[in-house]
Formats: structure tokens, sequence, C-alpha cells
């Protein structure tokens, strides 16, 4: 990764890490807020009749709610104003959710019971502010930026899959309000889970009986079926394809696969990630074509489990 990593300490207790592209930059502001430290209430309990694990956080509801824009807790510091981010400008930033749904910091829950078990909220959530304008969006970057974030999402997938506990590291982009989103800012977030994701889940389930029916990988049979019948495939690049899903549950959907079976994003070669780049702003520029306006949207990084069914996964947008 070119991207120069300064990590700092945020007034309680979070960690905040800067991704500079230019190697000489200094980062020596210092949150000055008087923030409380942050206490976390958070668990996961197991719905009986899904068989599904489901994150309980109920502080979330006190988190930042469409602020205007002079209040943008994502926006740079200024003399007058302190946010999340103490310095006046920045290229790339990570840092701890306020309100996480995961934290390494939790309370154990109360004792569950046989037919709900309960277990601590264990995990990690950590918003990555793809540039400091506020009026930007993720597609509308540079090129070089786009190359920094896929860098940066590498970088984190790499190192929370080293925590303890972490079974899937989970990167997504929501925008728009129609889809839910609580701040305006161009930002993702990253979720280290303490489970594998229910849909990872079902599809690795699929992906298991392929295997042992027909052999070899469920994803790379599904690409290669669409490079064939290519009537779906929206666009490529070196490495990299989009399409349509056959069976798509939306109206407007494309994945975004590897032609190579990888894991993750952490697996992704140079050439891999300077060829994604082009190929996403392409996609997203077809998206905000169809309407002449933003489009809203769900951008979701499925990857492979940290330990168990590694070998299952195949990573996709």
């Amino acid at each position: 990764m070119k991207a120069r990593k300064t990590r700092i300490e945020l007034a309680d207790g979070r960690e905040l890490i800067y991704y500079d592209e230019q190697p000489a930059s200094e980062r020596v502001a210092v949150d000055s807020r008087r923030l409380p430290q942050t206490i976390v209430h958070s668990e996961v309990r197991r719905d009986p009749l899904r068989g599904e694990w489901v994150i309980m956080a109920s502080h979330r509801q006190g988190r930042t709610h469409l602020p205007p824009a002079e209040n943008c807790p994502l926006c740079p510091s200024t003399p007058g104003r302190q946010t999340e981010i103490p310095s006046a400008d920045y290229d790339v930033v990570v840092f701890e959710n306020r309100f996480p749904s995961l934290t390494e910091r939790t309370d154990p829950p109360e004792a569950g019971d046989e037919l709900v078990p309960r277990r601590p909220g264990v995990g990690r959530c950590e918003v990555v502010c793809f540039t400091a304008d506020h009026d930007a969006s993720f597609g509308g970057l540079s090129t070089a930026r786009l190359r920094t974030v896929v860098d940066v999402l590498a970088d984190r997938t790499r190192e929370l899959s080293a925590m303890a506990g972490v079974e899937q590291v989970f990167p997504f982009e929501n925008r728009g309000e129609e889809i839910g989103v609580t701040l305006h800012h161009p930002h993702g977030q990253i979720y280290a889970y303490p489970f594998v994701a229910p849909v990872t889940a079902r599809m690795l389930e699929s992906a298991r009986r392929h295997r042992d029916s027909v052999g070899g990988c469920l994803f790379c049979a599904v690409l290669a079926a669409e490079e064939r019948a290519g009537v779906r495939v929206v666009g490529t690049s070196e490495g990299w394809v989009a399409f349509v899903p056959a069976a798509a549950r939306w109206p407007f959907e494309v994945h975004v696969y590897p032609t190579r079976h990888l894991p993750d994003l952490a697996a992704l070669d140079d050439a891999e990630r300077d060829a994604l780049v082009p190929l996403l702003k392409d996609v997203l520029a077809r998206f905000d074509g169809l309407f002449d306006a933003p489009m809203p949207y769900m951008a979701t990084w499925h990857q492979a489990p940290v330990h168990e069914d590694r070998e299952l996964g195949h990573l996709h947008l």
C-alpha cells in the first residue's frame, strides 16, 4: 500500500487512522473535545426460528441523524468547530464508530437460555471517510483516490481479520436517504462480525452443495455462465466482470466479480486493484445516468469467512 498510515487516539479513546496519499504528510492535530468514554451495551442473540445471530445495540438510537452540512461530523475540523477528524484536511480516514453495533469493549449480556442464547456483541465497527469534500460522491472521486480507498479496504480487511473473535469482515457503502443513510458526507463502513453474516452463510451452504455434487467453486461457475451468455454483462476490465445476475432480486442490481478465485480484498494484487477502479466508476456512472440524478444504492463487499468455510467463499461486490 502506497498511502502513509498515521494512528491517533480520539478524546474518548477510539482509534482513528489517517491514510495519506502524500508520504510526507504529518498529522499533529489533537482531538480537544471533551467527550465521555464510550459506553456500549451490545449483544448478539440467536433467532431460534431463522437460526441467525441478531445484533442488539439500543444505544445507536442516539446517533447523529442528517445534520446540516455545517454541522457534519465527518468534515475536517475548523478553528471554531471540532469534528470526528481533528485535522483541517485529509485524504482517507478510518475511525471507530462512535455509535457501534459491535465493539471490543462491552459488558457481558444477561444470561440467555437454551432457546435464545446470548453472547457479548464483540467485534468492531469502523467508518471510512473517502474524501474531505462533503459534496463529493464515491463514483465521482478521482482514479487515484478510488485506488487509495481500495487499498484502505484491503488493509482494514487484513487487520480486522486478525482480531480475536472476528469471523467475517464486511465493508459496505450506503448512499441516499431512501436507503436510510444518516450522514450525507461520502463514507462507507466496515463491520467485523463475531459470526458469519446470514446471507453469506446461505451462499456458502449453496457453494458447499455445489462442490459436493458437481465439484468446483459455485461462484466461479456462476461467473463463467454469465461470461458465456454475455447478455447480462455490463462491463469488464482486466481480471473483473460486472453483470446483472440471472436471478436479480432488485430492479437495478449489478454484481462485480474478480475472475480469479479470491477470498477477500486483501488477496487482490496491484494489477487487480488498478483494474477494479475504472470498472467501479463505469458501473456507478451508469446508475446515476438512469434517471439523470444520483442513484441511491447499497454496495456491499461479500468476503469469505476468516476461519471456517473460507475455501468456499469468493470475493464479490
